[in-house]
């Protein structure tokens, strides 16, 4: 037991630290060592020992009762998602096998290479396990073999597309917590976090964060080097028969600028393909 890591303790201590006594509505008496509430504090505000709750963050104790965790949820300020994933640290599962190379099903890359729109699949790490030629127009970093975490936050030319690109790497870290959940054993997990954390002092402090939130479709606004601003919706769409890789296509509001802009990219493409193939002929 010593050697596993213990999610659920790390978790709702960083939660604890993200609450204030002001936000949770109890006076902030004395001098306080800890950024948010002590830990007697949130079990008394969840009804529960001190001793019990320092078993859980202590990883003594793993597996409480949903009524626990649940009260416990309430007291840190946890949304729907963050307390789903709460639940799911808590549950008493075995644990899983290792998870095999993954694989786009050959449908859904034709899907992709054959849609108008800027299009690629995602595996449950955020890698780019396929995409169309679209997609890596409006970044050469949407491509076969890259990962959306590792652009976004160490490399510049990624980080340039998003004029909020703050809160886009607060939303992506969250996101990939949610997509990760507890398979943290995964060698793909364990050498993606690990180098994060070292090159990037950014994803280093949000990761400690703890925060969870589903990834779903949202508006995205790209600042493009070649056409400018573009305002696109993007949906990510859950690919059924695999194990969390989801379809991402990036589309625009019909008769918008941005419409424009992405048929202007999408005609550069056209172009381009054009003249290698003449000059292949």
């Amino acid at each position: 037991m010593s050697g596993e890591p213990n999610l659920l303790g790390d978790y709702v201590r960083a939660r604890r630290e993200l609450v204030t006594p002001e936000q949770a509505g109890i006076p902030a008496w004395g001098v306080r060592r800890v950024p948010g509430l002590r830990r007697e504090e949130v079990a008394m505000l969840a009804g529960i020992s001190a001793d019990y709750y320092l078993r859980l963050e202590q990883g003594r104790d793993r597996n409480p009762s949903v009524q626990v965790l649940e009260s416990l949820a309430r007291v840190l300020q946890l949304d729907d998602d963050a307390t789903a994933y709460l639940l799911r640290l808590g549950a008493d599962k075995p644990r899983r096998r290792r998870r095999r190379q993954e694989t786009v099903p050959p449908g859904v890359a034709k899907l992709v290479a054959t849609l108008p729109l800027p299009a690629y699949v995602e595996g449950r790490y955020f890698d780019v396990l396929a995409a169309n030629a679209l997609a890596t127009a409006l970044s050469p970093r949407l491509a076969a073999g890259a990962n959306r975490l590792r652009d976004v936050f160490l490399d510049p030319a990624e980080q340039a597309l998003y004029p909020d690109w703050e809160n886009a790497a607060m939303g992506m870290v969250a996101g990939f917590r949610e997509s990760v959940g507890t398979d943290t054993d995964d060698p793909r997990f364990i050498e993606l976090v690990g180098e994060l954390s070292l090159a990037s002092s950014r994803f280093s402090r949000l990761w400690a964060r703890h925060d969870v939130e589903a990834c779903e479709g949202a508006p995205k606004h790209i600042d493009h080097p070649q056409v400018g601003g573009l305002q696109l919706n993007r949906e990510r769409l859950g690919i059924g028969g695999t194990a969390g890789q989801t379809l991402v296509v990036y589309h625009p509001d019909p008769g918008t600028d941005s419409a424009d802009k992405l048929a202007l990219l999408a005609s550069a493409i056209g172009t381009t393909a054009g003249e290698q193939a003449r000059a292949d002929a």
